[in-house]
């Protein structure tokens, strides 16, 4: 006795990442999704459905509860639904990195504006002990910081380096 099966699958469009023409990710129903708008929202949430250029998602509140054993446990508290087109994606998840380069520019730009109004100060109270290479270190080291946060991570920009999104329409 044999025995046949069919299947039947709908295709499923997806959305993929591209760097310099070849994929270097694909974004499927059913897949996760970290990105930044062009309106600013963050966005971390599940892709429900990819249709006519649309991401359909669902984003998940999870938030940490106490319980009366003096324990905690993470519950998930509602979820929300958005869909946005996929050229509404300014900055893809962020970049997997070791070292935050924004963080120390950040760092480098306060300790060099402090030391530029300290040096000020100094120059208007005391200009015997007033250090002009100090006082030009100090704005050297503010531009540096400045350069360095610029150059942070902010994720893949589509659009830039070479990155692109492309909506890829898989149905008949």
């Amino acid at each position: 006795m044999s025995m046949s099966y069919s299947v039947y699958a709908q295709p499923s469009d997806f959305i993929a990442l591209k760097k310099k023409g070849r994929t270097i990710h694909s974004y499927f129903s059913g897949t996760h999704i970290e990105f930044i708008t062009n309106t600013g929202a963050y966005r971390n949430a599940l892709i429900n459905r990819i249709y006519n250029d649309t991401l359909y998602l669902q984003e998940f509140e999870v938030r940490v509860l106490p319980t009366t054993f003096g324990t905690y446990i993470r519950d998930t508290v509602g979820s929300y639904r958005f869909k946005y087109h996929y050229n509404q994606v300014a900055s893809l998840g962020p970049k997997k990195q070791r070292f935050n380069w924004s963080g120390s520019g950040s760092s480098l730009m306060g300790g060099g504006i402090l030391l530029v109004v300290g040096s000020g100060i100094v120059y208007l109270a005391d200009r015997d002990n007033f250090s002009p290479g100090l006082m030009g270190a100090a704005a050297v080291l503010t531009g540096v910081g400045y350069l360095l946060n610029k150059s942070g991570s902010k994720g893949i920009v589509p659009g830039k380096k070479k990155y692109t999104l492309e909506y890829i329409d898989t149905t008949p």
